[in-house]
């Protein structure tokens, strides 16, 4: 896989667990990541998701993401 596909995949993300369930990694507050990310809850692929999540919104580059979000209608 691509890094273009690799960020498309990111940006449709949605968290299966927790207080945030359902919702797009994009839109899970930082602090719940850094908290989420410290207890080591996640793992494999959704772990890696999580921290390449949370080092695009320290830097804020959310907007490079949003734009890859698919719709729903």
């Amino acid at each position: 896989m691509d890094n273009a596909q690799q960020l498309v995949e990111l940006a449709n993300t949605t968290m299966p667990f927790g207080k945030h369930k359902g919702q797009l990694l994009l839109k899970i507050p930082e602090r719940y990541l850094i908290w989420l990310i410290g207890q080591e809850i996640a793992t494999g692929k959704l772990a890696v998701q999580l921290e390449e999540m949370m080092n695009i919104k320290l830097n804020g580059l959310e907007s490079i993401l949003e734009p890859l979000v698919r719709r729903a209608y």
